[in-house]
């Protein structure tokens, strides 16, 4: 049997690391030995992953890294990492820089060819997407669509694409989302509604646009989702 290399970190480089969804026993042995060993942890909420660490026994310091302060906080980290520091970026739940702050540290990090790692681990989207029930081979993930500008069109883009389209959704939008699917992509395009993925109450949804939207008429959405939309035929 091969055995795991022990963990190296060296100066300068950045940790990308995915948190649990729900469950606790979704974070690795790695990620921890990665928070404990970095000079400084990033946050997207100290209060929460604060909480996650202190669980594990972790106290590395913690600074707050969100989509408010992420513009001006960049050159100072940057700074940080070219003097020899070993980051590591959290996000509340998942991976960081999917629908979270992250995309701009890690390019401008990459830009100076300074070593940027993600570990392996939660993101919401791809468990929805498996057991869904719709064709996963070919899929393009949207995130989250614009409130206002930009949702028309968007939503007219996914009415004509082939491929499965995967959206993340807050619960007080859901009705809104169905009844716009039903408008533009018809009553019958196959969907799938996955909520609290990895939590106690966690719950898919399959059906037709239309059944899925009179399911949560008569049920109150809950918990974030992610929609996969089967691709037209």
């Amino acid at each position: 049997m091969q055995r795991d290399k022990p963990l190296r970190l060296v100066g300068g480089e950045l940790f990308l690391v995915p948190t649990p969804l729900g469950n606790l026993g979704d974070f690795s042995p790695r990620a921890i030995e990665v928070l404990r060993g970095v000079d400084l942890v990033l946050a997207e909420d100290t209060r929460t992953t604060g909480k996650l660490m202190r669980h594990f026994e972790i106290d590395t310091p913690l600074k707050a890294f969100h989509q408010h302060n992420e513009h001006r906080a960049v050159e100072g980290l940057v700074q940080l990492l070219q003097a020899g520091k070993r980051l590591a970026l959290c996000s509340d739940a998942g991976t960081p820089g999917i629908s979270d702050p992250g995309f701009l540290l890690v390019r401008e990090v990459a830009q100076l060819n300074l070593p940027v790692v993600c570990l392996p681990g939660p993101t919401a989207f791809v468990p929805a997407l498996v057991v869904s029930g719709i064709p996963c081979d070919r899929f393009v993930f949207e995130g989250f669509l614009p409130h206002k500008k930009g949702r028309q069109k968007r939503l007219g883009q996914m009415a004509e694409e082939e491929r499965t389209w995967v959206l993340y959704e807050s619960p007080h939008r859901m009705v809104k989302l169905l009844t716009e699917l039903m408008d533009y992509c018809g009553a019958d395009r196959p969907v799938s509604c996955s909520r609290e993925i990895s939590k106690l109450h966690e719950e898919t949804v399959r059906g037709t646009v239309q059944s899925v939207l009179e399911h949560f008429q008569l049920h109150d959405p809950r918990g974030e989702f992610v929609v996969v939309i089967a691709g037209k035929s």
